[in-house]
C-alpha cells in the first residue's frame, strides 16, 4: 500500500484499502482557525453538549488578527467563550502564527496521523509524514461530535525529483514548475509522495512548500516520506508518541513522474491562476508596486534569511511597498534576533505580525486597482488581494526580494547575494 492507503487503513481498523474505497476514518488532530465560528455554528446544531476529545483539538487565530472589524472581533469573542467552556487547552490566540507552521512547531504534528483542518493548505502537513487535509465546517463539526470522517481511499501520484539546484533556485520554483506542467486539475482527490536525491537534501521548511502548494492541483495530501531530518524535528516537539508510515515496495501508482531540476530557472505564476506558469524571462521587468513576504507557503526562517541576505544594505524604492509577515512568533523571534527585520526595515520594509491578512485579501496590503504585487503566498486568483483589477504574480523568496530592490519582476540570479 502507499502512505495514505496505510493512514487511512490503520484509522478505519482495516487491514488494506483500495484507492475508491470510503472509509469511516478516526482522527487523530483536527484543526480550526477564525472559520471555527461557523464551525461552532454547525456543532450547536447537532446538539451534543461537548466536542469528542478536547484535546485533540486545535484552534487558533490567524487570518485576520488583530481583528479587522468589530464583526471579526465578536467571533474572536465567541471562540474565546467556546474554547473556555469545552476545556480545549491547545488554544492559540494571537500570540503564534500561522496555523501550518504553528502545528509543527508546538509539537501537534507526527508521522502517521490523520490530521484534518478547515483551511486548504492543511496538505502543508504532510511534510512531516502526516495524513493532512482540507475539509469544510460541516465536516469538522461532526468531527467535534464523532471524532471520525467518511473519506474515499485517494488514488497516490510518486513524483521524483532530481538534481540540484541552480543558484537562486528552489523548492518554489520546482513546485510551481509541476503545478504548471499538471495543471490545477492534475492531482484532483489524489494523494502524491515525493521522493529523490533533492528532496532528500531540502530542508524541513523547503519541503514544507512542497506539501503546501500541491493543493493548488488538487491534492488530498502531500507526502515526503520521513527521514532523519523528519524524525529529529519531532522527536524535539512531539506530544505523542508515533510511527512513521512509508510506502511499500510493490505500491501501485495512478502515475510515476520524474522532473530534472538542474536545469531549472525562476517559475512566476501569472494571474489569474497558479497554474498560469512562466519561466522568469517571460515576465523579467513587469513593473511592481507591492512585494510580499510571507505566508504559510514562505514565511519561514530560511525564506526571510534569502531576502535578508539580498536585501541588506540597500534600499527599497519609493513606489515599492515591501511587506514581510513572518510566520510564527517563533520566526520572528529568531528572524529579530539574527538581524533579519532590521534589515528589511532599514531598506524600507514594513514588517507585520505573523499572520494570513493580505494573502486572503483580508487586511493588512491589499491592492488598489491596476496594481500588482510579487508575492511568495499561494494563490493568485482575480480579487485575491483587494481589487480584481489588480494582478498577483506568485514566485519564490529570492525572485521577490529582487524584485522588491528594482521595482519590476527581476531575475535573482543577477543578485550577487543570492543562496
Amino acid at each position: 500500500m502507499t502512505i495514505a492507503e496505510k493512514i487511512l487503513a490503520a484509522a478505519s481498523g482495516s487491514t488494506n484499502v483500495n484507492p475508491g474505497t470510503i472509509v469511516n476514518a478516526k482522527v487523530d488532530l483536527a484543526m480550526s482557525h477564525e472559520n471555527c465560528a461557523l464551525v461552532i455554528k454547525n456543532f450547536l446544531r447537532i446538539g451534543v453538549k461537548k466536542v469528542w476529545d478536547p484535546d485533540r483539538i486545535v484552534v487558533l487565530f490567524d487570518h485576520r488578527v488583530p481583528a479587522d472589524s468589530e464583526k471579526t472581533a465578536i467571533g474572536h469573542r465567541d471562540v474565546r467563550e467556546f474554547v473556555q467552556n469545552q476545556g480545549i487547552r491547545h488554544f492559540y490566540d494571537m500570540r503564534a502564527g500561522i496555523c501550518h507552521q504553528i502545528l509543527p512547531e508546538k509539537g501537534h504534528v507526527r508521522p502517521g496521523i490523520l490530521l484534518v483542518g478547515t483551511d486548504s493548505h492543511t496538505t502543508t502537513h504532510g511534510a512531516f509524514g502526516a495524513f493532512g487535509t482540507g475539509i469544510g465546517a460541516t465536516d469538522m463539526a461532526a468531527v467535534w461530535a464523532t471524532g471520525e470522517i467518511w473519506l474515499k481511499v485517494p488514488e497516490t501520484l510518486r513524483i521524483e525529483l532530481r538534481g540540484t539546484f541552480e543558484k537562486g533556485v528552489g523548492a518554489k520554483d520546482a513546485i510551481l514548475y509541476i503545478i504548471g506542467d499538471l495543471g490545477a486539475d492534475g492531482a484532483d482527490y489524489k494523494a502524491i509522495e515525493f521522493y529523490g536525491e533533492t528532496v532528500g537534501t531540502m530542508s524541513l521548511a523547503s519541503r514544507m512548500t512542497l506539501s503546501n502548494l500541491s493543493m493548488e492541483m488538487g491534492a488530498k495530501a502531500a507526502f515526503i516520506p520521513p527521514d532523519e531530518k523528519t524524525l529529529d524535528y519531532v522527536r524535539a516537539r512531539a506530544k505523542s508518541p508515533f510511527t512513521s508510515v512509508l510506502a511499500d515496495s510493490d505500491s501501485l501508482y495512478a502515475m510515476r513522474l520524474v522532473y530534472e531540476v538542474g536545469t531549472l530557472v525562476p517559475q512566476i505564476a501569472c494571474p489569474h491562476r497558479v497554474d498560469n506558469v512562466k519561466p522568469i524571462g517571460d515576465v523579467e521587468g513587469i513593473k511592481i508596486d507591492q512585494a510580499l513576504l510571507g505566508s504559510c507557503t514562505n514565511g519561514r526562517l530560511e525564506d526571510l534569511e534569502i531576502a535578508a541576505r539580498m536585501i541588506n544594505g540597500k534600499s527599497i524604492p519609493i513606489g515599492v511597498r515591501l511587506l514581510v509577515i513572518p510566520a510564527s512568533w517563533e520566526v520572528y523571534l529568531e528572524a529579530m534576533e539574527r538581524g533579519y527585520l532590521t534589515s528589511f526595515v532599514r531598506a524600507g520594509g514594513i514588517i507585520l505580525n505573523p499572520g494570513c491578512g493580505p494573502c486572503l485579501g483580508a487586511h493588512q496590503g491589499l491592492l488598489a486597482p491596476g496594481e500588482r504585487c510579487i508575492s511568495t503566498t499561494n494563490r493568485n486568483f482575480q480579487g485575491r488581494m483587494g481589487s480584481p483589477e489588480a494582478e498577483i504574480y506568485l514566485a519564490s523568496p529570492a525572485v521577490v526580494a529582487a524584485s522588491a530592490l528594482t521595482g519590476e519582476i527581476t531575475d535573482p540570479r543577477k543578485h550577487k547575494s543570492v543562496a
